[in-house]
């Protein structure tokens, strides 16, 4: 059970401060792909307008993405889990083709060494440190699975700190088990995720103001 107060209708304000963080939305977790996570293209609408939004205004874009060497830990063929996926330069590695990312986005880049996975963008990568840069309080999140890498990136980004939106509109689930995708989001709410779509994240009153007198 999802906690009511982790659900938000109301519209939210984007502000200086703000990232968006894109989770492994690459051609292996898509239609087609070795590993490809069920209706998983319909993360990229909702993930196209906010990054216009982003890019718009300035802020940071973050794609994080695995990739893999070719005889990583996860595949079945070395015991794990997976089929071979996301390998390092491949053609599955890639960003969904219809995924907007601009030149600006930062890409982070996990679960690099044969012997160590990696289900969260935190997971032995620099995304803390650049979020530190950046100076980053407040995380929009969507992407792919929302019951293994957006739930443990949700996780960490929680235990370090940051709020934490996110867009439910813009996940898709693996679901190997029944119900994984809402035992996920309530492990997320619980550790102070707020659930939203994207449709209720809008630049604040003040950010639009300052966009009708550049268009003016």
């Amino acid at each position: 059970m999802i906690p009511s107060h982790a659900l938000s209708d109301s519209p939210t304000a984007l502000r200086s401060g703000d990232a968006l963080l894109i989770v492994d939305v690459q051609r292996d977790f898509l239609a087609g792909g070795s590993l490809a996570v069920p209706k998983g293209e319909v993360v990229l609408e909702p993930l196209n307008h906010l990054i216009s939004i982003f890019n718009t205004h300035g802020w940071p874009i973050i794609a994080t993405r695995d990739w893999h060497p070719s005889q990583h830990c996860s595949f079945q063929s070395q015991g794990g889990p997976w089929p071979p996926h996301c390998v390092a330069d491949s053609a599955g590695a890639k960003f969904a083709d219809q995924l907007a990312l601009p030149e600006s986005a930062y890409v982070i880049s996990k679960a690099t060494t044969e012997e160590r996975d990696a289900y969260s963008g935190f997971s032995g990568t620099r995304l803390r440190a650049l979020l530190e840069r950046l100076a980053v309080k407040r995380l929009v999140v969507g992407g792919l699975a929302t019951d293994y890498c957006v739930l443990n990136t949700v996780l960490d980004a929680r235990e370090h700190g940051y709020e934490v939106m996110l867009a439910t509109d813009a996940i898709a689930a693996v679901n190997v088990s029944p119900g994984d995708d809402q035992r996920a989001l309530a492990r997320m709410t619980a550790a102070g995720a707020m659930l939203t779509s994207t449709a209720n994240l809008k630049p604040s009153s003040i950010d639009l103001a300052r966009e009708r007198l550049q268009l003016g």
